[in-house]
């Protein structure tokens, strides 16, 4: 079931962390909340948004930690990256010189699965995220996907990675090109935030990093995510 607004005890539990660490967190601003009276509540975009930026910089252990915490019984007991990733949703070389046009990209190579039901409406959704904040890395890796799940736009969820021939202008923090893109869409913010935190702890992986770059072949990118993931699992 869908959560709009988390108590204390709710947000500690999903976010898999102390009660009093979080009320700590929302005294001091770092974390976004609202006190009511004598109690904290927290709107669940907000703490998906804030999430999302705090993972940017955690270290292999805090996202395992966020990848652990976000399992669920009935949503997604294990979902690595390699069970929502195919061979058919990965490109390389993916065409494209411009933000929008790798973009666009993508979402065709995620609909080769028939799991996305309004494209259209995926691109926008993407879209409106970056214009919020980029989701490149210094690295040349960028990971974009919507701000929240799309339950009625996919069938189910899906990876899609494309890599560019150069690097392109995707709004990197220190300016520089990017040329590696996994695009995210799931249906619930669980799934998504789980998937984000297994490739941010991959794409930290300097060595992983270099060797899909020099991937030449679809098939080839395929096998270099596959193993990278067993090696992170």
């Amino acid at each position: 079931m869908a959560h709009d607004w988390y108590s204390l005890d709710e947000l500690s539990r999903h976010l898999g962390r102390d009660r009093r660490e979080i009320e700590k967190l929302a005294s001091r601003g770092r974390i976004p909340g609202h006190k009511r009276g004598e109690n904290w509540q927290f709107h669940s975009a907000e703490i998906t948004q804030w999430l999302e930026e705090e993972m940017r910089e955690y270290t292999d252990s805090q996202l395992a930690a966020v990848e652990q915490s976000q399992k669920s019984p009935e949503l997604n007991a294990d979902v690595p990256v390699s069970s929502l990733l195919h061979l058919e949703t990965v490109q390389v070389p993916l065409e494209g010189r411009t933000k929008r046009s790798v973009l666009e990209g993508l979402v065709e190579v995620a609909g080769r699965t028939w799991k996305i039901w309004e494209p259209a409406a995926v691109l926008k959704a993407v879209q409106e995220r970056e214009s919020l904040m980029s989701t490149a890395f210094d690295n040349g890796v960028a990971i974009p996907h919507p701000r929240q799940s799309l339950p009625d736009a996919i069938g189910e969820p899906v990876i899609a990675f494309g890599r560019t021939l150069s690097g392109i202008p995707f709004g990197a923090a220190n300016n520089s090109l990017t040329d590696m893109f996994f695009l995210v869409i799931c249906r619930d913010t669980r799934t998504h935030l789980q998937v984000l935190a297994r490739l941010g702890r991959m794409v930290q992986v300097e060595e992983f990093v270099s060797t899909l770059r020099t991937a030449g072949t679809s098939e080839e990118a395929y096998q270099v995510i596959l193993d990278a993931e067993q090696r992170v699992g």
